[in-house]
């Protein structure tokens, strides 16, 4: 029996807020006793763990940390595969180590399982040119998972051959499937603007971030856009990153919900260790229990707020000088 594959059994069964709590610590001991830099933060940080018992208290790892360092728990010597992110121009990429890639697909065939029903009921169409031109992308191995599933349905990547793309929305799927179109924010406006398709029955999918390729618009903006463009009267929103192995879904208005085994607390933005109340918008620390052979608590660089029924929305990004208190942990 390999290091946690006990906790791994019970990642996806979680029944409520107690038993998430209990999986939680068991999960934060593993990685303390497992992942040498997660461990030696707790350390620089004086953290006595055995006081910790919610997993309000656990300490979060920035997430810059995975641009340098190797993230890993308890498996170092089986590395699966490796997830990179785009990055921006002169950063450092982030590296994700993936040493069961399984718990991955579990994670993301689980979630949108969760959302949205079976996998199998979808015909998959993908519109990442940024995605599908660099290697080491998550969100390209889920989708391909998904449309290697589905081929038979019409699923597929479209990159440039976008007349192909129409003529797909534009055709019934075969059998009593839905079709999805999942996009980059940048490629969807693209192809709305130039194109005004009526995807009328259509789930349209945007998965965040301009990457450089557009001016940055606020979310309510860009979906305001694509439903006037492509008739839709909402827009979804996928909420996932590189160094997490669990997504979040918006069925529309901006509002994310989370798997049963991912969590979201909100952080003050100039003290890291202070977790704030519903409605306040500050930095989002996610708790994703998929992630254990990573690290299940991480400290992003994104803003955002919480709601009480544990929904939340994104407001965006820190600015690399506004990052402050996390760049007091980096080790």
């Amino acid at each position: 029996m390999y290091p946690g594959e006990e906790i791994r059994k019970s990642v996806f069964h979680i029944s409520g807020d107690g038993s998430f709590n209990e999986l939680a610590l068991k999960i934060f001991h593993f990685q303390y006793n497992t992942n040498p830099v997660y461990r030696e933060m707790m350390q620089l940080l004086k953290t006595d763990t055995e006081k910790i018992s919610d997993f309000h208290q656990v300490p979060f790892l920035p997430i810059s940390l995975f641009r340098d360092h190797k993230i890993i728990s308890g498996r170092d010597d089986i590395i699966q595969k490796v997830f990179t992110s785009s990055g921006t121009t002169g950063s450092v990429p982030s590296s994700h180590f993936v040493s069961d890639i399984k718990l991955y697909e579990e994670s993301f065939t689980n979630s949108f399982r969760h959302f949205y029903g079976d996998p199998g009921n979808f015909r998959f169409l993908a519109l990442l040119p940024g995605y599908l031109e660099r290697q080491g992308s998550s969100l390209v191995y889920m989708l391909d998972d998904f449309i290697r599933k589905t081929d038979k349905q019409g699923s597929g990547f479209y990159l440039h051959d976008l007349p192909s793309l129409i003529e797909k929305l534009q055709s019934p799927p075969s059998g009593p499937v839905n079709t999805i179109l999942f996009g980059a924010s940048y490629a969807l406006l693209d192809f709305a603007e130039r194109f005004q398709v009526d995807l009328k029955g259509v789930i349209v999918m945007e998965t965040g971030g301009m990457k450089g390729r557009r001016k940055e618009m606020v979310r309510e903006e860009l979906h305001e856009a694509l439903c006037r463009h492509l008739n839709v009267n909402m827009i979804h929103s996928e909420y996932g990153m590189t160094e997490l192995l669990s997504q979040a879904y918006s069925n529309g208005n901006g509002i994310f919900r989370t798997p049963p085994w991912m969590k979201i607390l909100i952080r003050d933005t100039n003290d890291p260790f202070h977790l704030l109340p519903y409605g306040a918008t500050g930095g989002i620390n996610i708790i994703d229990l998929a992630n254990l052979y990573s690290c299940s608590f991480i400290a992003t660089q994104d803003l955002g707020k919480l709601h009480e029924d544990g929904t939340f929305e994104v407001a965006g990004r820190f600015d690399e000088s506004d990052i402050r208190g996390c760049n007091l942990l980096v080790v």
